[in-house]
């Protein structure tokens, strides 16, 4: 069956490879095999020249067990994480090798994750060539984030199969690193941040300040480093004592983010509709700050969250944090949050409601009353924010928040039906 374009197929479960201690590889099969041929024709044969040949290929193989053994002696690995990572972006981990060995050096070393790897595209690996003896060596690594979250590293998994491949050997490290994961970030349109703008420049929404150049909104004791230009002469011969004039400035709108996370089942539909609604506002909050704009964000987060508008990176970092850690909610629904959002508004913000369910009112009804509502299941959306399409937000929880899935059972087998005698039979018939 053929998808349509704007369809991405589903992702299939990540499996986790784990090595076993000691295993033989294919090649080291083929090897054992031989090696068992060749002690079989030496007894049969009794030739001295295969007897020396079948306890070379049992010496190759004992040492190479040895060696395998010896290259993972010893040797340390750190992991180096970012401090942030975002959903469908490419990200570096780094691995410092770290050779505690005197002489023997360290070759075909592969680390492996085995905790939290659900959350990429496929299970973290990096490769090592060579370490010499006592030095280290870093080697990057390149993931792919699925999942939004905080994630917790605790094991991974090195092995090598030096130096002949025959033999793999497998070593069980344990170390703690935590990893954030933001939601994914959509271009979004120029539009709607003009209608962001014009929401606030009307009427009472222009909440004037001092240290502008607008208009007059005082005066004050002139200072030394003043500019003369300001200088109000009038009321300075009046008085006797220099003033200078104090113009206004227009503050720049501020955005309230109001995010709707409402299940009203578990569905993977309606999953996805609210992961689409957490990463438009994470690319509002993400353009929004570049922009200059001050952004808020209140929303239900295991109890309710409210952050006044604000500007700078260290915002943008800690909404980000906010959106990547959402919990479920199945318990407070977007008219409690609406009610309890209201007490939040100050003058001269913008609210933008963000929900996964369509609404009753229109956007216009909204836009008068200083609201900008978008519903992510809907034509606004897909025209102001545009996603890779290679994202499946039915993918984008966090690990302990999948949907659940419906089991479709066969109906019962019906119970075989008799069929009734003809009428006039006898009753021994």
């Amino acid at each position: 069956m053929s998808t349509l374009p704007d369809q991405v197929p589903r992702r299939r479960r990540l499996r986790i490879r784990k090595q076993p201690f000691l295993r033989f590889t294919l090649v080291g099969l083929t090897y054992v095999g031989m090696m068992l041929f060749m002690g079989l024709a030496a007894v049969n044969s009794q030739a001295n020249l295969l007897f020396g040949v079948f306890g070379l290929m049992i010496g190759v193989l004992v040492i190479s067990a040895f060696i395998s053994w010896t290259v993972l002696r010893k040797l340390d690995v750190r992991r180096i994480l970012p401090e942030y990572v975002t959903v469908n972006e490419p990200a570096c981990f780094q691995y410092e090798f770290h050779n505690r060995k005197l002489i023997w050096p360290s070759l075909s070393v592969t680390v492996s994750e085995l905790t939290a790897s659900h959350a990429f595209s496929k299970q973290p690996q990096a490769y090592l060539l060579h370490v010499a003896a006592r030095t280290k060596a870093t080697v990057p690594m390149l993931v792919v984030p699925t999942r939004r979250g905080l994630y917790q590293f605790d094991q991974f998994q090195i092995s090598t199969s030096s130096p002949f491949g025959f033999i793999c050997r497998a070593r069980t490290c344990r170390r703690k690193d935590n990893l954030l994961i933001h939601p994914p970030i959509a271009q979004v349109d120029r539009k709607l941040l003009q209608l962001c703008l014009s929401a606030e420049r009307s009427g009472v929404r222009m909440r004037p300040r001092r240290g502008g150049t607008d208009e007059f909104y005082g005066v004050r004791e002139f200072r030394h480093g003043d500019n003369p230009r300001w200088i109000y002469w009038r009321r300075s011969a009046r008085t006797g004592t220099l003033v200078a004039k104090e113009m206004s400035q227009v503050a720049p709108p501020r955005l309230l983010l109001i995010v709707d996370t409402f299940l009203a089942d578990r569905s993977p539909a309606s999953h996805a509709a609210v992961e689409k609604a957490i990463a438009m506002a994470a690319s509002l909050v993400a353009h929004s700050v570049e922009t200059g704009l001050a952004v808020g964000l209140h929303c239900w987060a295991g109890d309710w969250v409210s952050i006044l508008p604000s500007r700078g990176k260290r915002h943008c970092r800690d909404l980000l944090a906010v959106l990547a850690r959402l919990p479920l909610n199945q318990t407070h629904n977007r008219y409690e949050l609406l009610a309890n959002a209201h007490r939040f508004l100050r003058s001269g913000t913008t609210a933008i409601f963000l929900t996964p369910t369509p609404t009753e009112q229109s956007l216009a009804t909204y836009a008068r009353g200083n609201w900008i509502v978008i519903p992510s299941e809907s034509d606004l959306a897909r025209m102001w924010f545009r996603f890779d399409e290679r994202i499946d937000f039915e993918q984008c929880m966090p690990l302990d928040q999948r949907p659940q899935r419906r089991r479709t059972t066969p109906p019962p087998a019906a119970p075989p039906v008799t069929p009734a005698p003809a009428p006039g039979a006898s009753a021994a018939a």
